[in-house]
């Protein structure tokens, strides 16, 4: 079952990603990075279909991602490949245009956006649509980088090339828009909705704030046991996060019992477990 829906979602993904490159990217020229920005050279250049392209070049990439990804990304890297490559023939053939031409700006904001949301779509369920994407999970999991960051330094390297081709540099700037745009959605969706913060609490009364946020807030904390440098006491160190509209309440209420508690309120990208998300 939850292949199922990992595999509907790569196929989601790979719709909003070809709609918003057919109707952004290819009916105003702007380029894009990646082996997608590749198609766009060519496409451009000697009018060859970028659907077809996303195969054709992608052929080396299933190599390699039979070898290093593992039998299932393999087989989901080949579903968003080939999805992509369906969703931009059916948007050439069925296309809407936009008439965005005299607007470069908006077109680059929602090429980002689209672009953006589909490839993070895919990305969070476990997909690749080939190319630099294979890359990019690669270096992901063996480096640590994000996926967004790694594909931006890829795409630079593409979009010099757009620059030399068919690119000029008005719709260079525009492009550098849609792409950096992209790579911030793609980062966002992959990271997930689940966002929220930490807070770390010192105070002298820590089990009067530790009370309140078990029992009127229903979380969760963990008391460290610290000790101040300066005041040579110990001190109880509380740790616990909480949603980001729940904030506002927590520091209230720690100015409320202990006005002088020192607190430091951090961003937290991405949290699973009892009482924010569960993964399967």
């Amino acid at each position: 079952m939850k292949n199922i829906k990992e595999i509907i979602g790569i196929i989601f993904g790979a719709a909003i990603y070809s709609f918003g490159f057919v109707h952004f990217n290819m009916q105003n020229g702007l380029g894009e990075g990646g082996f997608s920005g590749v198609t766009l050279i060519l496409y451009f250049t000697l009018n060859w279909d970028p659907a077809l392209l996303n195969i054709i070049l992608n052929i080396p990439m299933f190599i390699l991602g039979w070898k290093l990804l593992g039998r299932k990304q393999f087989v989901y890297t080949l579903i968003g490949t080939f999805a992509v490559s369906v969703f931009l023939k059916l948007f050439q053939i069925y296309e809407y245009q936009m008439h965005l031409e005299n607007d470069l700006f908006l077109a680059a904001l929602f090429a980002g956006v689209f672009v953006g949301l589909g490839l993070g779509i895919i990305f969070r369920c476990g997909g690749t649509t080939g190319g630099v994407d294979i890359i990019a999970r690669l270096v992901q999991k063996f480096f640590g980088w994000s996926m967004g960051k790694t594909m931006f330094i890829f795409d630079a390297i593409v979009l010099i090339a757009s620059l030399i081709t068919f690119l000029d540099e008005r719709s260079m700037m525009y492009t550098l828009v849609a792409v950096y745009l992209g790579a911030r959605v793609i980062d966002m969706v992959q990271d997930g909705a689940y966002s929220a913060k930490a807070a770390l609490i010192i105070s002298q009364k820590p089990n009067e704030i530790a009370d309140y946020i078990t029992h009127e807030m229903e979380r969760g904390l963990t008391v460290f046991h610290g000790y101040g440098h300066f005041t040579k006491q110990s001190k109880d160190v509380l740790y616990c996060i909480v949603s980001r509209n729940e904030i506002v309440r927590l520091k209230s209420m720690i100015r409320k019992i202990d006005p002088t508690a020192f607190v430091s309120i951090t961003d937290v990208k991405d949290v699973t477990g009892e009482g924010f998300r569960i993964d399967e």
